[in-house]
């Protein structure tokens, strides 16, 4: 996929939105009858449902069926052999053929036993399926990017906070034991005044053509306007929905920027306790995006052009989504392969430990801290606030690349200072597509 002229880059249609199926119910007390309002008594299970179930969803739910406490109860996806495949999976785990499959994800929040759910269909439906869901009185496990616009993580983010719902954004790299480590040396002064934050990300790039149309099949086998959701109408093609979305303006965040930093800007957020807050200035180039928080620490976007082979400047052994925290007294960096490096022996020796090592893939930990936080109704450790800010910094990072300037920002009115052209990205229309 090349990269376009910045001229193209300005040529977007947008667009949001839902559609069809039924079942029978099984007869399942749900978990939250059972505990006190609002919670789920500790001896009771969490019934799960899951919407949408690519390769991704696979690995977090495999993840998630470990968990004793945990029942998958129900699939919603709109692709015939996706939801066979689900079905296999849950069934062949339980030992059963209880698993209820629905091809409209409605069907699945109507029911009233179900406590929690997994998104994770493509980018385009995970703000309104998790709205959906909060509304339906589910909790929510949401994989990342959680929004296509700063417009879209705010409508989440206060949905979550009126409706109450426990949240928990897919950035599993919160609990993975090296990152946690890595943040640790920058909060605990270890590193001396941090003043430079290394976030890693694809090339970016988008393509607002359409991949040549296709017949389109009968919905029972892969439901297009179910496919679509909250995007523009587009021809189908069986491309779109085997993976190929990605990259495409409509279904996709902001030049792929947010594939990784959904995740690497999130953890140097975390390590500059800006939490609540955002960069204040974003200024692009052909090899990284430059922000700075108003306390004057800078943020580093590195444009990787191949994210999986060689990258000058880190340590390959570290794997993917590398970040880097640096101090007046040294630097730290982790990656997926869940080792850390530091600038000296002087602050490996303040490590009271080394982490023990986890890949940044596993989901385990993560999942279980939204599991526990149902019971709780504690915060989660990638919640709404925490997805809401460190989202918008990356989609005003990626407005900045797309249109190829210096953008001002204000991170308390969520809009950028004086710019009609970058405000007019925090948005799309949205499509009528409900049946």
């Amino acid at each position: 996929m090349s990269n376009p002229t910045i001229s193209t880059r300005r040529n977007f249609i947008q667009a949001s939105a839902v559609a069809t199926a039924v079942v029978s119910l099984p007869w399942v007390i749900p978990a939250s009858v059972l505990g006190r309002e609002g919670a789920i008594a500790p001896n009771e299970k969490i019934n799960l449902g899951v919407i949408g179930i690519g390769p991704r969803c696979r690995y977090v739910l495999a993840g998630m069926l470990s968990q004793p406490d945990v029942q998958c109860v129900a699939i919603a996806d709109v692709q015939e052999s996706r939801r066979e495949i689900g079905k296999k999976l849950v069934d062949d785990y339980y030992g059963n053929k209880d698993l209820v499959l629905y091809r409209d994800f409605r069907e699945l929040l109507d029911r009233k036993d179900i406590d929690a759910v997994l998104i994770a269909t493509g980018d385009r439906w995970h703000t309104t399926a998790s709205v959906m869901a909060a509304h339906a009185g589910k909790d929510i496990y949401c994989e990342k990017p959680c929004g296509l616009t700063i417009g879209y993580c705010q409508q989440l983010a206060e949905t979550i906070k009126n409706t109450g719902r426990v949240f928990q954004a897919g950035t599993q790299r919160r609990s993975v034991p090296n990152f946690q480590k890595a943040v640790e040396l920058a909060h605990s002064g270890q590193l001396g005044k941090i003043h430079t934050l290394h976030a890693s990300a694809y090339m970016p790039s988008i393509t607002t053509e359409w991949l040549p149309g296709e017949p389109t099949p009968d919905p029972s086998v892969v439901d297009w306007n179910m496919w679509l959701g909250p995007a523009p109408w587009r021809p189908y093609n069986s491309q779109y929905v085997a993976g190929r979305w990605r990259g495409h303006y409509d279904f996709d965040s902001g030049g792929r920027l947010l594939d990784w930093c959904a995740h690497t800007v999130d953890l140097c957020q975390w390590a500059n306790k800006s939490d609540e807050t955002t960069p204040v200035e974003f200024i692009p180039n052909e090899k990284n995006i430059t922000a700075y928080y108003a306390n004057g620490v800078k943020l580093v976007i590195h444009f990787l052009e191949t994210p999986f082979g060689k990258r000058p400047g880190w340590h390959q052994h570290l794997g993917t989504c590398p970040v880097r925290f640096e101090g007046d007294e040294g630097w730290v960096e982790v990656g997926d392969s869940g080792g850390i490096e530091v600038s000296s022996d002087a602050i490996k020796s303040k490590l009271s430990q080394l982490p023990k090592k986890q890949s940044g893939l596993d989901v385990k930990a993560h999942s279980r801290d939204f599991f526990d936080c149902i019971r709780t109704r504690k915060a989660t450790a990638a919640n709404a606030e925490v997805m809401r800010h460190s989202h918008i910094a990356s989609h005003a990072a990626a407005a900045a690349w797309l249109l190829n300037r210096k953008l001002k920002f204000d991170p308390v009115k969520e809009e950028f200072i004086n710019d009609n052209e970058a405000n007019g990205l925090r948005n799309r229309p949205a499509r009528k597509w409900r049946i």
